[in-house]
């Protein structure tokens, strides 16, 4: 029987490293942010014919294409550092071929083009029973019997996905908060993550896609310009945003993280921390493995163990002594909040 397992967490928490570990795995079929490309539009309610569905993972990704028109694009964008056919200046890249087809082959054209040929001729169905059928699809595809997908800043995301995939299991992948506070702060993504949530703060609007004239009109031009198709990157890169800010951005979504995973059954839910996993990389990779449902394979340990980079750890510990004393008093909810949810 195949599995389905979610890698959850804020990001910056070793989750591409993880996924590159997973994906080496003969038997894992790694989905790499598969969520974050299809963002918000990847379950509508009701029936999706097959053409439907395909849209929401064909038609680009809106925020992802302004941020390379802009010269932002994230680290994580695979596809812009092997262009193929789809451009953002011109055709706009696929949603599914931006991270999550060159995740899995060097020819993720020829490969968006197959999904396509079968996945528009699918019956109608529930956007659920379509992922489920693109999973089978793919496993088939590759010779793989487990399903894992990773995307960053998905934690959130968890009510959702109990929803629509009851049996699914779920890995919280987690970081040391000051230490994750830091990598936020250095990421293109999560800097304008915090620009847009200082957006929605000032206009009190839930969502970007609300926003209206006259809330745009309100802003002052450094956040007003980012909405524009193409922004300089500059207000992006070197506008000067809080350490403390990230943090408690991190605690925030770890707090509101742990109790939506305390809602899942404990035999379907599992955590992992990075500083673990970099510890004892064969130990944690091992009990990862039979949790996802795979066997822990001696050269997929020795490969994974390989990969993973020990110096990345302890960044913020070599901030100013006020600084650091700072951070971690903003992470500390979100450390509290760990500490309960393992031993629940």
């Amino acid at each position: 029987m195949r599995t389905l397992t979610f890698v959850v967490g804020t990001g910056r928490s070793g989750s591409t490293a993880l996924s590159g570990i997973v994906n080496e795995h003969p038997d894992v079929l790694s989905l790499n942010e598969l969520l974050s490309s299809v963002q918000s539009r990847g379950f509508p309610e009701g029936l999706l014919t097959g053409e439907e569905f395909w849209r929401l993972l064909a038609d680009p990704n809106r925020l992802f294409e302004r941020m390379i028109r802009s010269g932002v694009p994230m680290p994580e964008f695979v596809y812009t550092r092997r262009p193929g056919r789809f451009a953002s200046e011109t055709t706009g890249i696929p949603a599914l071929c931006l991270m999550v087809l060159p995740h899995l082959t060097d020819d993720p054209d020829g490969l968006f083009d197959e999904l396509g040929k079968q996945v528009c001729r699918w019956p109608g169905r529930t956007a659920a029973a379509h992922y489920e059928a693109l999973f089978g699809l793919l496993c088939a595809r590759f010779g793989r019997t487990a399903v894992v997908e990773r995307s960053g800043y998905s934690l959130d995301r968890v009510p959702l996905l109990r929803r629509a995939f009851p049996q699914a299991r779920f890995v919280h992948l987690f970081r040391d908060g000051p230490d994750c506070a830091v990598s936020m702060s250095r990421h293109t993504g999560f800097r304008l993550i915090f620009l847009m949530r200082e957006i929605l703060a000032r206009t009190g609007a839930e969502r970007v896609e609300d926003l209206t004239e006259d809330q745009v009109s309100s802003l002052p031009s450094e956040l007003s310009e980012l909405l524009a198709e193409r922004f300089d990157p500059a207000l992006v890169l070197d506008r000067d945003l809080p350490l403390t800010g990230f943090g408690a951005l991190w605690s925030e979504l770890v707090t509101r993280g742990v109790s939506h995973l305390g809602e899942v059954p404990a035999h379907l839910r599992t955590t992992l921390a990075y500083e673990d996993l970099l510890d004892e990389p064969r130990e944690e990779l091992t009990r990862l493995a039979r949790f996802i449902g795979v066997e822990p394979l001696r050269q997929w340990l020795d490969a994974g163990s390989a990969r993973l980079d020990a110096g990345r750890r302890g960044a913020s510990r070599r901030l100013p002594a006020d600084e650091f004393a700072a951070l971690r008093e903003c992470c500390a909810p979100g450390m509290r909040a760990l500490e309960g949810g393992e031993r629940s």
